[in-house]
C-alpha cells in the first residue's frame, strides 16, 4: 500500500483560497490550507462492519485499509441515518435526513404510482458538484427513494442502472484515464459484505479459521453463525484488495495527489441485530478520508477522532472541501471547520423493511443510545427477507429455549419495550435495557426529549399513514410475503381492487412542472414493480 499513498511533499503546499460558508463559520489559518482538490471520490460499501486493522481488529490482515487510514483521517464513532440501504443513499446523496425529506420507506417510489420527488429548487449532491463545473458519475446502484432523471445527477456513465443491484457495475467506464482532465466528482460502490461466500474464490483468499471466531452474546454460537461471521472478515480482506486497485487507478492516471476519497460504508452486516436494526453495529460504520495533497490540512484535528458524527457530514464536507457552498436545507457539517467538536445527538431511522412495515428512532449521544420502538406490540423479528435462512431459521429457536442468554430472548420475544437505553461505555453490544433503571431515569428523559424535539423540528414523515397507492406497492413487489397490519387492512378494505392492476386500481402520479421526466425502456423496467411469483 505504501506504493500507492504518496506522501506529502511540503513542495506540492501553496497558499490558496478556500472557500468558506456561514454554515461553516471556519476560521481557517491559511498556512494549512493546501489548494482545493482538484477531484472527490466516494468509495461506498455495502453492509459493512470495521472489522479492519485500521479499527484495532487484526483478526485479518487488511494492510491497505491501515496504510490509507495512517496517511488520512479516521472517524471512529460514524453514525448513519438509517440501518438499510435505499433509506441510507437517499440521505447522504441529499444531504438531508430520509424522514425529513420523505424518502424514508425503504424500496419506495418504485412504480409510478407512488412516486416521491424532491421539492422544487432541492439540489442534490452530485447536481451541486455539476453546477460547479465538475464531471460527475456513479459506478453501481443508486438505489434512491425519491424519482429524478440520472442524466441530471450524472453527467459521464449515466447508466442508468436497473434496479438497485450494482456493485461495481459499469467496468466499461475507465473512469481515471476518461476524467483524467477534468476535475471530478465520483462514487464507486463496492460488494462490501455482500461479498460473502463469493469473496473467497473471486480474491482467491484462504479461509478464516471458524473455531476462533466470537460471537456476541446476543447470537447462538452455532456453526451457521460462526460461518457467517467468518465469511464477514473475508469481505474484509476484499474490501482492502478493492481500495488498493481503486488507488492503484488514481495513481496511474496521475489523479492521487489531489484527489479527496472518502471511505465508507451504508450500514452494517446482514445478520440480524446489525442490517436493519438501530443497534451500534446497524448505523455505526466505518469512513476514513484521505487527500495525499491535503494531508497536513485534514489532520490539523486529529488523525484518530472520537466525536459523533453523521453520515450526513459526509456530503457537506465534500462540498466545503471543494469550496462549494453547503446548501442551507442540508443537514451535515464540514468535519475539517476549526470549529466543529462533533454533534451532541445523531438521529438514525427505521422505517418500512421490503415488505414489513415499522417506525423505530434511536438517538445516539456519546455514551448513550437511545430506542424508541413505535409499535410496540410488534415483535423486533417481524417477517423479513432472511427468514428462510439458517440464520434466522436458527436464531427463532434459540430464543425459545429457557437457557438462552437474556438478551437473544429479549430479540426474538413475541413483543418489544417502547423504549430501550444502553449504557455503551459499559456494555457495547447493548446486552442490558436500562429503560426501566431507576438509576438511568435521568438519562432517559434526556434522550427521550432529544427525539421528541428533533421529530417536531423536521416533521418527521415517518409520523405520517403510508398512503394507499404505497402499500399496494409493497403488494405489487412482494405480495404474499407482507403479512404486516398495513398489508393486510389494504386487502380487507380495497377487496374490488385487488382484481384490478395497479394501474387500474391507483392514478398515476404526475411529474412535477420542475423536474425533467426521463424516457426510455430501462426507466420503464425500473418502474415495473409487479412480481407474479410473489402474489
Amino acid at each position: 500500500m505504501k506504493e500507492i499513498i504518496i506522501p506529502l511533499l511540503a513542495s506540492l503546499i501553496s497558499l490558496g483560497s478556500f472557500a468558506s460558508t456561514e454554515k461553516q463559520n471556519a476560521s481557517l489559518n491559511s498556512l494549512d490550507m493546501p489548494p482545493k482538490p482538484t477531484n472527490i471520490l466516494w468509495i461506498y460499501m455495502e453492509d459493512q462492519n470495521g472489522w479492519n486493522n485500521a479499527y484495532g481488529d487484526f483478526t485479518v490482515a487488511t494492510p491497505n485499509i491501515a496504510s490509507f487510514a495512517k496517511s488520512g483521517v479516521l472517524f471512529n464513532n460514524t453514525i448513519m441515518p438509517a440501518p438499510v440501504c435505499s433509506a441510507t443513499r437517499s440521505a447522504i446523496i441529499t444531504g438531508k435526513h430520509q424522514a425529513a425529506l420523505g424518502t424514508h420507506q425503504h424500496r419506495s417510489s418504485r412504480s409510478t404510482r407512488a412516486s416521491i420527488f424532491l421539492p422544487e429548487g432541492y439540489k442534490t449532491v452530485p447536481e451541486l458538484f455539476k453546477e460547479a463545473g465538475f464531471a460527475t458519475f456513479n459506478i453501481g446502484k443508486d438505489d434512491y427513494n425519491f424519482k429524478y432523471d440520472r442524466s441530471t445527477l450524472y453527467s459521464e456513465h449515466p447508466g442508468p442502472v436497473v434496479g438497485w443491484d450494482g456493485g461495481m457495475d459499469g467496468e466499461n467506464f475507465d473512469w481515471a484515464k476518461e476524467l483524467k482532465n477534468k476535475p471530478f466528482f465520483g462514487q464507486i460502490q463496492l460488494k462490501g459484505g455482500k461479498w460473502g461466500a463469493k469473496a473467497l474464490p473471486t480474491f482467491g483468499l484462504e479461509k478464516v479459521d471458524r473455531s476462533k471466531m466470537k460471537l456476541p452474546a446476543y447470537y447462538p454460537d452455532t456453526d451457521t453463525y460462526r460461518n457467517d461471521w467468518a465469511l464477514h472478515y473475508e469481505t474484509q480482506i476484499a474490501s482492502d484488495i478493492e481500495l488498493k486497485q481503486i488507488l492503484g487507478k488514481l495513481q496511474e492516471n496521475g489523479l492521487l495527489e489531489n484527489t479527496a476519497v472518502f471511505w465508507f460504508a451504508d450500514h452494517g452486516m446482514g445478520l440480524p441485530r446489525h442490517k436493519q436494526y438501530l443497534y451500534e453495529d446497524g448505523v455505526r460504520v466505518p469512513f476514513i478520508v484521505n487527500w495525499p495533497a491535503g494531508e497536513k490540512y485534514l489532520q490539523r484535528l486529529g488523525k484518530k477522532r472520537d466525536e459523533l458524527i453523521s453520515g450526513l457530514d459526509i456530503p457537506a464536507t465534500s462540498l466545503a472541501l471543494s469550496g462549494i457552498a453547503i446548501p442551507d436545507y442540508y443537514d451535515g457539517k464540514n468535519l475539517f471547520a476549526d470549529n466543529f467538536s462533533g454533534h451532541k445527538y445523531v438521529i438514525s431511522a427505521k422505517d418500512k423493511m421490503d415488505f414489513t412495515f415499522d417506525r423505530v428512532r434511536s438517538v445516539r449521544s456519546k455514551e448513550f443510545r437511545y430506542i424508541r420502538n413505535f409499535y410496540p406490540e410488534r415483535p423486533h423479528l417481524q417477517a423479513n427477507y432472511r427468514d428462510a435462512r439458517p440464520v434466522m431459521i436458527e436464531y427463532r429457536a434459540h430464543a425459545k429455549d429457557p437457557n438462552a442468554h437474556p438478551a437473544l430472548k429479549f430479540f426474538g420475544a413475541v413483543n418489544r419495550p417502547a423504549e430501550e437505553l444502553y449504557d455503551l461505555v459499559n456494555d457495547r453490544d447493548q446486552l442490558v435495557n436500562l429503560a426501566d433503571n431507576s438509576a438511568y431515569q435521568a438519562q432517559l428523559k434526556e434522550h427521550r426529549q432529544a427525539l421528541l424535539d428533533w421529530i417536531a423540528e423536521v416533521d418527521d414523515k415517518g409520523a405520517y399513514p403510508q398512503s394507499d397507492a404505497a402499500v399496494r406497492e409493497v403488494i405489487e413487489m412482494w405480495g404474499r410475503f407482507c403479512v404486516s397490519p398495513e398489508c393486510q387492512s389494504y386487502r380487507a378494505r380495497n377487496k374490488d381492487k385487488l382484481g384490478l392492476t395497479f394501474e387500474q386500481a391507483h392514478p398515476k402520479v404526475e411529474w412535477p412542472h420542475y423536474l425533467k421526466e426521463p424516457t426510455g425502456p430501462a426507466y420503464q423496467k425500473l418502474q415495473s414493480v409487479h412480481r407474479v411469483d410473489r402474489q
